[in-house]
């Protein structure tokens, strides 16, 4: 007989939560106790009128106002770790890219990073090559002396996350004419609050490239990334000035070929040197630096240089290593190598 009582009584218990008293909110909604923050399910939380408890930005949602939070903050006394943006900023130090554009085999690349560049100038705007390509040769050797870099085709989103994602370090950006430009190449270079870069992951955040950075990639990379513009029309001329002013630009580069092209006027024509000139003061004036070919390293106040490709890297190293041996090969009198020609 206790033995059945003690039955029904422990039955009744049991039941008791499902036949008498209210389920809790866990109960109703398991997922609030884990998100005890969230929208209760199918209930318009009214979160476009007011804030949480302890939130930084109260009263109505505003866009405009909004105060950007400290999550991805670099931590305190974080140091810059690219060497590019180091020697850009240091006074008196002379920042240059060898460029690379012919397909970009790896080991082509790798043999140009590690030959004594700053930077490596991949060309993305003039030559055939893929992302695919150029990721997978900077992912080679990252740690090469000369970090990766490329010039992009355009102010484009696609063109620049691109860069980023795969591991750039420096963007360079041509033709830039507008302010509206400057500032676009500006929004997918950095991440917010300076930027629009969306936080897409890519081999910049592998461990074997920068993931393992002190401070880590997502907090750090705004401010290790260098970003160079172009002026190379009478339009980015017009606007020069304030294109260098954009924040977030590092230098601006006077283009040597395009601004001759684009003018109708040679270096050393008074019209072209007019045109140089301009885009000197503008950088003088917004103090960032001044870019340039590696021909006008001795031009007053440009710091930072295209050299040549990897082509003319392996002529001038030939020459170098052979000394007065170099071109003297024979001269056969029949056959295919008989005319003297150039490869």
């Amino acid at each position: 007989m206790r033995c059945t009582v003690g039955m029904t009584v422990g039955v009744a218990l049991l039941a008791a939560p499902f036949l008498g008293a209210s389920p809790t909110p866990a109960q109703q909604h398991p997922g609030q106790s884990q998100f005890p923050l969230a929208a209760p399910a199918g209930v318009d939380s009214k979160a476009r009128q007011a804030a949480p408890p302890g939130a930084v930005n109260q009263g109505p949602f505003d866009a405009a106002t909004w105060k950007y939070g400290n999550a991805f903050s670099p931590p305190p006394g974080t140091k810059i770790w690219n060497p590019a943006k180091i020697k850009l900023m240091q006074e008196g130090g002379k920042l240059v890219g060898g460029t690379v554009s012919s397909g970009i085999d790896p080991s082509t690349y790798c043999a140009m990073a590690n030959a004594g560049y700053d930077f490596i100038w991949t060309e993305m705007q003039h030559a055939n090559t893929t992302w695919d390509q150029a990721g997978k040769a900077w992912r080679t050797c990252p740690n090469a002396k000369a970090v990766p870099g490329a010039r992009v085709p355009y102010a484009d989103e696609f063109q620049i996350q691109h860069a980023l994602d795969a591991g750039a370090l420096v963007i360079v950006v041509p033709t830039v004419d507008t302010v509206e430009e400057a500032t676009a190449a500006r929004d997918w270079t950095y991440f917010p609050p300076l930027g629009k870069r969306s936080l897409g992951g890519g081999a910049a955040f592998d461990p074997n490239m920068w993931g393992s950075v002190p401070g880590g990639y997502r907090n750090t990379i705004n401010d290790n990334v260098v970003l160079i513009l172009m002026i190379e029309t009478l339009e980015g001329l017009k606007n020069a000035d304030e294109i260098a002013k954009v924040p977030g630009v590092h230098a601006i580069f006077a283009a040597s070929s395009d601004l001759g092209n684009f003018a109708g006027y040679k270096q050393g024509d008074p019209d072209y040197e007019r045109e140089i000139n301009i885009v000197h003061d503008a950088a003088i004036k917004a103090g960032v630096k001044l870019c340039g070919p590696w021909a006008w390293r001795d031009r007053p106040d440009f710091t930072c240089f295209q050299a040549g490709n990897e082509m003319a890297a392996i002529a001038r190293g030939v020459k170098i290593e052979l000394g007065e041996h170099a071109d003297t090969q024979a001269k056969p009198e029949v056959g295919p190598f008989a005319t003297a020609r150039t490869r």
